[in-house]
C-alpha cells in the first residue's frame, strides 16, 4: 500500500507510538533504521508492519531485501512519501526503514540459561539512552540476560531501541520487580554484585565466574537499600580524578568486562577470532 499524505491513519498510529500508554495498550514498539532493523529480523523478531520511504535509502539492495524479508514474515508493506516517513521517524537523520512490530520482553519463568550465567539487574534506569547502552555491552560481553526492576523507563521505547543499536534483540530481557527478581537470582544460585563508593573491595579483586548478576542502579541515587543488602558482593570501580562516579552505562560496561576477562581467562568463554581492519566496511566502535 502507497502512503502519500502524512495525515494518513496509519502514519498518525507510529506517531502515537511514541507515547508510552499507546505501546503499553497496543503492545507494539517502534523500529526505526536500517541497523536496527536488520538486527532485530536477524535474531528471529517478526513485525507487523514494514514502512519504507525509498527517496530516503542509501540506494543499494540491502533496503529492498530487508523489506522483502519483512514481507516474507508476514508483515503489512507500507511505501511511503518522504513527507510521510518524515512524519513518522524518530531518527535525527531517518534512512526510510522503519518496522511496528511486537514487544520484546520476557518473564523469569521464560529464561533458559546456561551454566556459568551472567545476567545484568537494572533498577530504576531513568534515561532510555543509558537502558539501551547497557543492553548493547549485554550483548557485547554475551551476557545471558539483562533483568530491568522496578522500571522507570519503558523499555520499548524508540531511544531505548536507538541506543541499544538494535542489540536489544539479541539478549533476553525480563521486567519484574526488585522482589521478584531477588527471589529468582537467589533461588537459581546467583552471587549479587552490587557496586558502591564505600566498598572496600575494587571491582576486580572478586571472582566473577560462575552465575553471577551484576546489579546497577538508578543515575541519581544508586541501588537501594533493598539490592544492597542482599549483595553477595560488594565492590567500587576506582576513581582517580575528580568525580567520584561514573555514568550507570559506562560503570556497567567496566563491571561486566571484567566478567568476561574472568571468564575468558577462565575458559568459560572464547575469544572471538581476530579479524583484521581493511579499512573499509562498518564498524560501530
Amino acid at each position: 500500500m502507497d502512503l502519500a499524505s502524512p495525515a494518513n491513519p496509519k502514519i498518525k498510529y507510529v506517531v502515537k507510538l511514541r507515547s508510552c500508554s499507546v505501546r503499553e495498550e497496543s503492545g507494539e514498539m517502534i523500529v526505526e533504521g536500517f541497523r536496527e532493523c536488520r538486527r532485530a529480523l536477524d535474531n528471529g523478531y517478526r513485525p507487523h508492519a514494514i514502512f519504507h520511504c525509498p527517496d530516503l535509502w542509501l540506494k543499494n539492495e540491502n533496503e529492498a531485501a530487508l523489506v522483502a524479508d519483512c514481507v516474507k514474515r508476514g508483515a503489512e508493506e507500507f511505501s511511503c512519501s518522504k513527507a510521510a516517513f518524515l512524519k513518522m521517524a524518530y531518527k535525527d537523520r531517518p534512512d526510510g526503514l522503519l518496522m511496528v512490530g511486537p514487544h520484546v520482553t520476557k518473564r523469569l519463568s521464560d529464561l533458559d540459561l546456561p551454566p556459568n550465567a551472567l545476567v545484568i539487574v537494572t533498577e530504576s534506569i531513568e534515561k532510555p539512552g543509558n537502558l539501551g547502552t547497557i543492553l548493547r555491552s549485554a550483548d557485547a560481553a554475551k551476557a545471558s540476560a539483562v533483568i530491568v526492576c522496578d522500571r522507570t523507563t519503558d523499555v520499548h521505547n524508540p531511544n531505548v531501541v536507538r541506543a541499544s543499536t538494535g542489540t536489544m534483540f539479541s539478549v533476553p530481557i525480563v521486567e519484574a520487580t526488585s522482589e521478584e527478581a531477588l527471589a529468582w537470582l537467589k533461588e537459581h544460585g546467583f552471587k549479587i554484585l552490587a557496586a558502591t563508593p564505600h566498598a572496600e573491595k575494587l571491582h576486580f579483586e572478586v571472582d566473577l565466574t560462575g552465575n553471577v548478576a551484576l546489579a546497577v542502579g538508578a543515575e541519581q541515587y544508586g541501588l537501594t537499600a533493598k539490592w544492597m543488602d542482599n549483595a553477595d558482593l560488594r565492590v567500587r570501580i576506582p576513581m582517580l580524578g575528580l568525580a567520584d562516579s561514573l555514568n550507570v552505562s559506562a560503570a556497567t560496561t567496566i563491571l561486566v568486562y571484567e566478567a568476561v576477562r574472568q571468564r575468558i581467562a577462565a575458559g568459560i568463554d572464547k575469544v572471538p577470532a581476530f579479524e583484521p581492519w581493511h579499512g573499509e566496511g562498518k564498524h560501530d566502535h
